[in-house]
């Protein structure tokens, strides 16, 4: 049996998982189950915890690696699991070296049972300067929308946040080596290519020279004209630097679709969360890329019932969606992370935090609809994810039935049912 990795988190998660795959299998691992595993949220560690304890019942041969964040911040809890065979660090996944000693270690284990203290291959994240080398063999094979990895880490300290203790500092991949790798993709047959990173316009701080996210953009646009559709995954409005505000404007290749990290509509709530924006600048940015591209589609991730929230304080926060013109929402019921300065704050109650998440998400529902309602009538490119669906340049998904996955059709938009696009 081959090696199967099971998701947990973030789009970013589900790209390395196929790294992943790809080096543990190339170390000779078979019979192997990883758990990719999130630490935005106690839920998302308690569900990584119990895959563990179901896929060991239903599998118990199997070996059980454990990798990604929550691996990285709460090591000694999934070493100290009897289900788990390995903990292994969340830059040290990347590697293929981690796959290897895992090998090694199983062999050499043979049909003992592994010491808690020799289950762990964690390094010190904070220690991590450079990313993984990209890997691209064996990766996207049959898939309409390939992910290039072009930043990793981040340097600012949100309040609420456990990430940058489970994915180091910010670092970067050169220019150069993210337009081969985005050319190397387009060659393989792939439409659609997404930027992707933890925070992805700190991009380039690191690097010689300091470029930015839109030098970046731009560069890809212009070294691979065969490139049909790029995409950018989630952006920190306060950080987009001017260049790829132009580009968003000049380019058509560059998807109309951009999903905001916001967090609050609020200005105390936003100092308490340790955020660089306020609720203006947040409205003013929506508001100028609408102007500079008025077709453009506003996705954003909103907490509800960050500590010390109140009600008016959350109002404000709902009223983002009108204001910021805002069709996609992600929205966080805010979970205490041991260790961030928000989890010693006064904290809201547990019920009202679900009812200000589902509020939010009723919120974000109509105002999908809405959006969805304005296509009607009107002619998309749709790249064909599935059998089944396939997405609009503005992201927006479309029923569909019987293409090709991979390719891009042009389709007239006859009708919605709330949540999908219908030809």
């Amino acid at each position: 049996m081959s090696v199967d990795v099971v998701t947990f988190g973030c789009r970013l998660n589900a790209f390395e998982s196929e790294v992943v795959r790809v080096e543990a299998e190339r170390a000779g691992l078979a019979d192997t189950i990883v758990i990719n595993s999130c630490a935005v949220t106690n839920e998302a560690v308690a569900q990584a915890r119990q895959s563990i304890r179901r896929l060991k019942r239903m599998r118990p041969s199997a070996r059980i690696v454990v990798t990604g964040c929550a691996a990285q911040t709460q090591t000694q809890m999934f070493a100290d699991m009897a289900e788990v065979d390995r903990v292994v660090g969340n830059d040290d996944k990347m590697r293929a070296d981690a796959w290897r000693h895992a090998r090694a270690a199983f062999d050499a284990a043979g049909a003992l049972k592994i010491e808690t203290s020799d289950k762990i291959a964690v390094t010190d994240i904070m220690s991590v300067r450079q990313m993984a080398p990209p890997v691209l063999e064996g990766l996207q094979k049959g898939l309409p929308r390939a992910f290039v990895q072009v930043q990793n880490g981040c340097d600012h300290r949100c309040t609420f946040c456990i990430i940058p203790f489970g994915r180091g500092n910010s670092r970067s991949v050169p220019i150069a080596t993210a337009v081969a790798q985005v050319r190397a993709l387009v060659e393989r047959g792939h439409p659609e290519i997404v930027l992707t990173g933890v925070d992805l316009t700190s991009y380039g701080g690191d690097l010689e020279d300091a470029p930015k996210l839109g030098q970046l953009v731009k560069q890809i646009l212009l070294d691979v004209p065969e490139l049909k559709r790029l995409r950018i995954s989630s952006v920190d409005s306060i950080e987009v630097d001017r260049e790829l505000l132009d580009v968003i404007a000049s380019d058509e290749r560059l998807m109309p679709h951009l999903h905001l990290s916001l967090q609050s509509g609020d200005d105390l709530i936003l100092k308490r969360m340790k955020r660089r924006h306020s609720r203006e600048q947040a409205v003013d940015f929506c508001a100028e890329v609408r102007r500079l591209r008025p077709d453009i589609t506003l996705g954003a991730d909103i907490i509800a019932g960050f500590p010390t929230e109140t009600e008016d304080m959350f109002i404000r926060s709902l009223d983002l969606v009108e204001e910021c013109g805002l069709t996609f929402l992600h929205v966080f019921p805010y979970s205490p992370r041991p260790g961030t300065p928000a989890s010693r704050m006064p904290q809201v109650e547990g019920g009202l935090i679900k009812d200000r998440g589902r509020r939010l998400r009723a919120a974000g529902e109509a105002a999908l609809a809405k959006r969805l309602e304005t296509e009607i009538g009107k002619t998309r490119e749709v790249l064909i994810e599935s059998g089944t669906q396939g997405r609009t340049e503005h992201f927006l998904p479309v029923a569909i039935s019987g293409d090709m996955p991979g390719t891009v059709r042009r389709l007239a938009i006859a009708s919605h049912d709330g949540a999908r696009l219908a030809v």
